[in-house]
Formats: structure tokens, C-alpha cells, sequence
């Protein structure tokens, strides 16, 4: 999806706005998440 189909699209919906922005924030916050559990190890 280009740049100015998904303004328009955005600009045709604007709930669809917060919908995007929450999944952006918490598909950011998955991968942090993710990343931080795969780098320790408890035990001997």
C-alpha cells in the first residue's frame, strides 16, 4: 500500500486512525517485550 492510498484511506476513515496507532503501539511494545525475555537464562 502506497503513502497517499493509505492517507486517503485514513482520510476516509478517521477512527481507523486510533485503531492503526494502537496496534503500531502495541506491536512495538510485543517486540520489546520479546526481545528482553530472549537475552537471560536463570539456572545453571
Amino acid at each position: 500500500m502506497s503513502d497517499s492510498t493509505l492517507a486517503t484511506y485514513v482520510a476516509e476513515h478517521p477512527k481507523m486512525a486510533g485503531v492503526l496507532f494502537t496496534m503500531l503501539l502495541v506491536l512495538s511494545q510485543a517486540g520489546t517485550v520479546m526481545a528482553g525475555n530472549g537475552g537471560t537464562t536463570l539456572g545453571p
